[in-house]
């Protein structure tokens, strides 16, 4: 079996040793170069023609954003950064995702030599599923000014209108349940972009460390018509509004009375996550039933596969990311088959076909369970 190739990117003689010697102990890859700047690693890349880089944010004589962003264009290839514990490191991982990153790996800021060592799976794991990624399928924004250029930094393009006809009283009812893995940031970026203002609340579970689902959920409320936060524990879920799992605690939907609430906990991880999509997917099929709504979108591994069959089992109308629009089409994949999806769609379709499925049930019964 041929080794996935490597070059890591890190001003740090010490990170770069440490994952040098990480990739190095795994039978099917190997670490090819090792740069201290992209200026350096740009002619690594030319001459050894890497499978795989792993790339810091903040290096000298080039940022590692601009650099992602010139091979984006240039050479697309996978890439996995490796990206800081701070505010600023979680808005620039974030730009990255953008410009198309696979998946990114959050070294801490103090003790990096042990915080590797620990993690020493965790970017293993994220380097294989890079290596397998459909790079050709990720979308990367033109450089400012060019054709077909967005007006803002960071602003996306709907793929396609979606009508803005009221929903009324069926974004009461409803709830829509997205869960997302390795991509998924952006995909779920793409599906509530394009979501009415008046849709049914949203609760979302991606795969993501503590430190990086608020600055995620703040960006994308400033992009999305609906207002988007990350959940907190006790707080009523309403339409117009989307709640992401913070980072290394699990979210389930729960009834208080008459209404929908959001319950964050901490526990053990659920098919080896935390916050785990299948958490949040039986909570769906327990509590909200055929009134929930379940999207699957790009990520590895099967979470949530069978609590969605649950869901659909419950009543519940679910849709799956088909294969060529994901960026891995593993949980999806695992969604089909357990015969948990009703549709199965590409990325760019799938808001529409969801608010056209709650203007038919217009005139059946609601009734919550």
């Amino acid at each position: 079996m041929a080794k996935t190739r490597v070059i890591v990117v890190d001003d740090s003689a010490l990170v770069r040793s440490m994952l040098t010697e990480i990739i190095n102990r795994q039978r099917d890859m190997e670490c090819i170069g090792a740069a201290a700047d992209p200026l350096v690693a740009r002619e690594m890349i030319r001459n050894l023609n890497p499978d795989v880089i792993t790339l810091d944010v903040e290096m000298p004589r080039m940022d590692g954003i601009d650099f992602l962003s010139k091979l984006m264009r240039l050479r697309p290839m996978p890439v996995v950064m490796v990206s800081t514990l701070t505010e600023r490191g979680a808005d620039v991982t974030l730009k990255a995702l953008e410009l198309g990153a696979i998946d990114f790996v959050a070294k801490p800021k103090i003790g990096v030599a042990d915080g590797l060592k620990l993690l020493a799976d965790d970017i293993t794991e994220k380097i294989r599923v890079a290596s397998q990624a459909r790079i050709n399928r990720l979308h990367v924004p033109p450089a400012a000014g060019a054709p077909g250029a967005p007006a803002a930094a960071g602003a996306a393009k709907p793929a396609a209108p979606v009508s803005s006809a009221s929903l009324g009283r069926l974004s009461t009812e409803k709830i829509i349940f997205i869960g997302a893995s390795t991509g998924g940031t952006e995909a779920t970026k793409e599906v509530l972009i394009t979501l009415p203002a008046d849709s049914p609340a949203v609760v979302i579970t991606q795969h993501m460390p503590p430190g990086f689902t608020r600055n995620y959920a703040n960006r994308l409320d400033g992009l999305c018509k609906i207002s988007v936060k990350e959940a907190s524990d006790g707080e009523r879920i309403l339409p117009g509004h989307a709640y992401i799992a913070p980072g290394g605690m699990h979210l389930s939907v729960e009834r208080s009375g008459a209404n929908y609430i959001a319950r964050v906990k901490d526990g053990d991880p659920v098919n080896r996550h935390k916050p785990s999509v299948e958490v949040l997917f039986q909570s769906a099929a327990r509590t909200v039933g055929p009134n929930a709504i379940g999207v699957m979108l790009t990520g590895m591994g099967a979470d949530g596969a069978k609590a969605m069959r649950e869901m659909r089992d419950a009543g519940a109308y679910c849709v799956a990311q088909d294969e060529a629009s994901c960026v891995v089409f593993g949980m999806p994949r695992e969604a089909i088959a357990a015969g948990a999806v009703n549709e199965v769609l590409p990325l760019n379709k799938i808001t529409g076909h969801l608010m056209d499925h709650l203007r038919a049930t217009v005139g059946q019964a609601l009734s919550r369970v």
